[in-house]
């Protein structure tokens, strides 16, 4: 069988034909291989073809499990655009991320069906599901659906090989915070995420000899860089599992990890905690950071820890396929061209062009704050069948002469340096990054307007613990039959939104203050909490 190179699921049955002894996956005290594991995702894609004919969208819904990692290589091998579910989400946010992507079927883990069937019971068009680790048919299903248990998938016959779309058709859809309240849906094309990781691969020069961990869920998309890249190289990919995410340095050395890929903050959190020492993670040949601003008092660390490893800052949003710049971290050169404590996002990748506009679309000289936009082979097309927010995420002009073309705005406020690198100011509107994960402030202030006493709402960035990371606070108004009981209100919170998004701390007035414009005066908020004038409530 031929590669079809300009399909996100093609590096690994490539590496399944290459390298079939090699081990693919170590997970749970379990190794598989590349030929043993490339028989399951192709016994599980025809499972899934037989259950729902010809799925478009294929809901994965696993936790660091098997059908996590093999279940997203069965949905592409199906032919499909994967939809990655969350088992830690509460069930109203994967029931609106399944409501919108329409899903025609549902690939679960066995330890995840509960949540399954709270989900199925309320949507309104019924996927088929198919349960590789189950041995009977959840009671709690919907009598109508559809499902294919452990037995059904172990007698269907694999696929020959892997289905294939057309390129430009979406490998995934990630289904953001979104302003309105309600996530975003981020469809990534195979062509853009090929691109992505082919520039990747020559940048970094994996090898089957290399060993990736997987700090991130993948409802990340930085889960995409480390599972796939190791698979197109014939590397093995090795998830941690709690104890290692929360003790990464032990982790990493105790499996001999060579490339490690996670959000600045777990980084810093070690840091916090001194667990640096020099030469303390020899294994490391690349240490790569991103979702967040990079502090430099961090990046310093972690190479000091890690001498023998390249360290780079990656910057991208989800609409460019995970990562657009890179900085290569230098111990002489980039503590200086930090700007605010923070590494520089650095230079565009081979075939992406990074320019910083005004609000207008025209160019900035350089030197001088604007938003940075970006065009390329990574950018997506647009918003899952959203076409007005697609039309605003795009300037049409042309910063550097020629014809116009589409730039995506990005919404972070950058400067273009003397060295020719771009540079992270903070963000243009209401949008921060927590833990790597993209927040709609606005989002967060729908849902506690819609708790119980909560009259006004504002949800406010602001510093956290660490040079360089954020928090969320929230400012609440209300209680007018009572006292406001914050408590109840986080309860409610944390059965709508995943944990990154609730706020760390909770302030109480009686009325939020008003600019001259009659709006609420966020600036004075923010000041007033940044302070401590504003002291949180105690939970």
């Amino acid at each position: 069988m031929q590669d079809a190179p300009d399909f996100l699921h093609s590096g690994f049955h490539a590496s399944a034909r290459r390298h079939p002894g090699r081990p693919a996956l170590e997970l749970g005290g379990r190794v598989w291989t590349y030929a043993e594991l490339d028989e399951t995702v192709r016994r599980w894609s025809a499972a899934l073809l037989a259950a729902a004919d010809r799925p478009w969208r294929i809901g994965v819904l696993g936790h660091r499990s098997l059908v996590t990692y093999a279940g997203f290589l069965a949905g592409l091998g199906a032919g499909a655009t994967v939809v990655p579910l969350n088992r830690k989400y509460p069930v109203a946010r994967n029931l609106d991320i399944a409501e919108r992507a329409e899903l025609d079927a549902v690939l679960a883990d066995d330890a995840s069906v509960p949540g399954l069937c709270d989900l199925l019971a309320r949507l309104e068009r019924t996927p088929a599901v198919v349960l590789p680790e189950t041995g009977e048919v959840p009671a709690d299903l919907p009598r109508e659906a559809r499902v294919l248990t452990r037995a059904d998938v172990a007698a269907t016959t694999p696929l020959a090989g892997p289905l294939h779309p057309a390129p430009d058709d979406p490998a995934y859809i990630i289904f953001t915070s979104g302003s309105t309240g309600r996530p975003k849906g981020v469809p990534v094309a195979h062509r853009n995420i090929v691109h992505f990781l082919r520039s990747c691969a020559e940048r970094y020069r994996v090898r089957p000899e290399d060993r990736f961990a997987n700090t991130a869920d993948q409802t990340f998309d930085l889960a995409v860089f480390e599972v796939f890249m190791p698979w197109g190289a014939g590397a093995c990919l090795v998830p941690p599992d709690t104890a290692g995410l929360l003790s990464p340095l032990d982790f990493i050395r105790d499996q001999r990890i060579t490339v490690w890929f996670s959000v600045p903050s777990a980084a810093v959190l070690q840091h916090r905690r001194g667990l640096f020492t020099p030469g303390c993670l020899p294994s490391l040949r690349l240490s790569l950071f991103g979702g967040e601003a990079l502090p430099a008092s961090v990046a310093a660390a972690w190479q000091e820890a890690a001498p023998g490893s390249a360290v780079d800052n990656l910057y991208g949003p989800t609409e460019a396929a995970v990562a657009a710049l890179a900085h290569r971290w230098d111990p002489a050169l980039s503590p200086t061209r930090s700007v605010n404590g923070v590494v520089p996002i650095g230079t565009p990748l081979p075939g992406m062009e990074a320019a910083v506009l005004d609000e207008n679309g025209a160019p900035v000289p350089d030197g001088e704050a604007g938003e940075l936009c970006l065009h390329g082979p990574q950018v997506f097309a647009g918003y899952w069948r959203a076409p007005e927010p697609t039309a605003r995420a795009f300037h049409f002009t042309a910063p550097h002469g020629g014809e116009p073309r589409r730039w995506y705005r990005t919404g972070d406020l950058c400067r273009r340096t003397d060295h020719g690198e771009y540079v992270f100011l903070g963000r243009l509107d209401s949008q921060v990054k927590i833990l790597g994960h993209r927040i709609e402030t606005g989002e967060v202030e729908a849902h506690l307007l819609r708790q119980k006493g909560v009259e006004e709402a504002v949800v406010l960035a602001v510093p956290g613990d660490e040079e360089g990371t954020s928090a969320l606070a929230a400012v609440l108004s209300g209680g007018r039959l009572g006292p406001l009981d914050v408590y109840a209100v986080e309860e409610g919170l944390r059965d709508a939104l995943p944990p990154y998004m609730i706020p760390m701390t909770y302030h109480l007035l009686d009325a939020l203050p008003l600019n001259a414009n009659g709006k609420v005066d966020r600036r004075a908020l923010r000041e007033r909490v940044v302070s401590g004038e504003l002291e949180p409530v105690l939970l």
